[in-house]
């Protein structure tokens, strides 16, 4: 495994890293998670990745499970906050009250204390964003949180916040959580990775098989229970597209041609570039881990005709 420090900052994390998003507490129980993350670990794994609202809590508290027995210093264990997690009109958003009550429970979930990263998993337009941001370097302060980021956010929204926490002297977001991957590609290339090089955070990105349309599993037919199958996912939108399955069967023929699979090709390209601080990928079994894993030996097989190839078909081209 190999380690990037997170932009500027002194904080290293595996360049592959394991969530718990709708795997952990749905699709995967204490036991099999147990398995996987002392698998991960012992691969060098040391960044993973959380949210309060991964099975409504559910996703921490198995995490915190399957951690014990592993150092805890010597993981780097993240959560986010901002949907819907708790009754009442102030249980969501980034309201200093809801940070700090949310902060706390998912603490006490992922039974630690403290996070390593914690993410305003969306921006709130309702909060003014000094409060916000004054939360968050609170708890950095209060040593709860060791750096906080954010999720999602715009180019625009990360600059405002640094431009707060610059003015009063607080802590800046040191990370962004972007989507990011062979598909959604031109906010993170065009726009996120030039202001993370400028103002110095890092970039842990999501979904790298676009939600497992590049694993090549829908290249012949749609398998049943698939995560793309499933009505509560319909808002990550028409992933299946025809023209999105034929892009997926000619990038197959690559990730064929050069002697790996093609999840193992899209997390490998996304590792070409160093601005990519960690790519967190999810696995429901041993064997989906290991297999994302190996991505990070088949990232020295994308020569530059190989990238060259695969940007092709990414254009239309190929």
């Amino acid at each position: 495994m190999n380690y990037r420090r997170m932009g500027r900052w002194g904080l290293k994390l595996s360049e592959v890293s394991l969530g718990a998003w709708l795997t952990f507490g749905d699709q995967v129980d204490e036991q099999v998670a147990g398995r996987m993350l002392h698998a991960a670990y012992d691969r060098g794994v040391n960044f993973l990745d959380n949210a309060d609202a991964y099975g409504r809590g559910r996703g921490e508290e198995v995490m915190g499970a399957a951690m014990v027995g592993l150092p805890r210093t010597a993981l780097v264990i993240s959560s986010k906050v901002y949907w819907p997690t708790m009754p009442g009109p102030n249980g969501q958003g980034l309201s200093r009250k809801h940070i700090f009550e949310s902060c706390s429970a998912s603490l006490r979930r992922l039974g630690t204390d403290y996070l390593d990263l914690y993410f305003c998993h969306r921006f709130d337009p309702d909060t003014p964003l000094d409060e916000t941001v004054r939360a968050m370097d609170d708890l950095v302060r209060q040593g709860k949180v060791l750096y906080w980021g954010t999720s999602e956010w715009t180019p625009a929204q990360i600059e405002q916040a640094y431009a707060v926490a610059g003015q009063a002297g607080y802590h800046p977001p040191a990370v962004e959580q972007p989507h990011y991957n062979m598909l959604v590609r031109r906010v993170v290339e065009e726009d996120l990775a030039p202001l993370a090089g400028r103002l110095g955070f890092g970039l842990v990105t999501w979904s790298p098989l676009r939600s497992g349309l590049l694993s090549g599993k829908y290249n012949k037919d749609r398998p049943r229970g698939a995560r793309l199958s499933r009505k509560e996912n319909a808002w990550l939108g028409d992933v299946l597209s025809k023209e999105n399955l034929a892009l997926s069967r000619r990038l197959s023929q690559v990730a064929d041609d050069i002697g790996c699979t093609q999840a193992q090709l899209a997390i490998g390209w996304l590792l070409r570039t160093r601005s990519v601080t960690s790519v967190i990928t999810g696995a429901t079994s041993l064997e989906q881990l290991e297999e994302n894993l190996g991505a990070v030996e088949v990232r020295e097989k994308l020569t530059g005709d190989v990238l060259q190839r695969i940007e092709q078909i990414l254009e239309g081209d190929g």
